[in-house]
């Protein structure tokens, strides 16, 4: 088996007002983008990981392929296009709970052709997630590296809801309902729950989506903690960490990129084993992510912990 995992997906600015100034305002553009989150966060982690994705030729392309390779993310697959760099201006409200407005249509990241995905390499796990799973043409390139892949390698999924982008609920549920037969590893918030299947309870769905194949399935929520289930029945839900919330951009990545490493970690990043693990092995698994996630909440703006912060 490779010993690598693949993250696909979407690459932008997350762009923070900074302060008044004179004739405006001061922004604070950083790296951001839900999938190069995780990408980051494997490669902070000690996991090989490349990224697959659409970034411009300009200025903000080249910074973000820096980020990815300074974090030790192998980038040999990233597309480099003639198109500009997605914007994400980014809104904290008293909590730090964010809120977004895109600005992407015709940008880099959404425009990932096809043909690209002869490039992606063979690899143990993929995971795929956000808005580059709903808007094409990236949408039906993610498709089909998840038809090629799924039967051989696991296949992470995270829904990471933004109307912002794609604002029609169906489009969401209909790529849910393609992926659950196709995925492994669904991690999604109870937030995105909230917004797919209202008045709905989780471990409803949860087992409906077992059913059609998925082994794992994590529903995060927020300051309540976590709760999974197993394709073997096995149901653990963990408290959130207590931490100093600064704001909450790129937990929900740091938790899924701290879920991934702690698989691979313990010999459990397989279909297999996923349906397998014990009552103490998702325990383990959960608080290990949820302590990343504290980590990242407790600074600003996708600040993704390393190896050694977690111990």
């Amino acid at each position: 088996m490779f010993k690598m995992m693949v993250v696909s997906g979407e690459a932008l600015m997350d762009v923070f007002a900074a302060g008044d100034t004179p004739t405006g305002l001061l922004m604070d553009a950083r790296i951001g983008g839900s999938p190069l989150n995780v990408a980051q966060g494997l490669a902070r982690l000690g996991q090989r990981v490349a990224f697959f994705g659409g970034l411009s030729r300009g200025f903000l392309g080249d910074r973000l392929l820096q980020a990815l390779q300074q974090a030790g993310v192998d980038t040999a697959c990233v597309q480099r296009l003639d198109a500009p760099t997605t914007l994400g201006l980014v809104g904290l409200d008293a909590q730090g709970v964010p809120s977004y407005a895109f600005y992407g249509e015709g940008a880099a990241d959404r425009l990932l052709p096809l043909a690209a995905v002869d490039a992606v390499p063979a690899a143990q796990a993929y995971h795929f997630g956000s808005y580059a799973m709903v808007v094409e043409p990236v949408a039906s390139t993610q498709r089909a590296l998840v038809e090629r892949e799924h039967r051989r390698s696991l296949i992470a999924y995270d829904p990471n809801i933004r109307l912002n982008v794609a604002p029609d609920l169906a489009r969401w549920r209909d790529t849910l309902a393609w992926m659950l037969p196709r995925t492994h590893l669904l991690k999604v918030s109870d937030e995105d729950l909230g917004l797919l299947f209202p008045g709905v309870a989780t471990a409803t769905l949860a087992q409906g989506w077992l059913a059609q194949g998925v082994r794992l399935v994590v529903v995060t929520r927020g300051a309540e903690g976590v709760v999974a289930w197993t394709a073997q029945g096995r149901h653990v839900a963990r408290p959130a960490r207590p931490v100093n919330v600064v704001d909450t951009v790129g937990a929900g990545d740091t938790f899924q990129a701290a879920l991934l490493t702690r698989l691979a970690e313990q010999g459990w990043l397989s279909p297999a084993a996923l349906a397998s693990l014990t009552d103490a092995a998702l325990a383990d698994l959960l608080d290990f992510a949820a302590r990343a996630a504290a980590i990242t909440c407790s600074r600003r703006g996708a600040d993704l912990p390393d190896r050694a912060e977690l111990g």
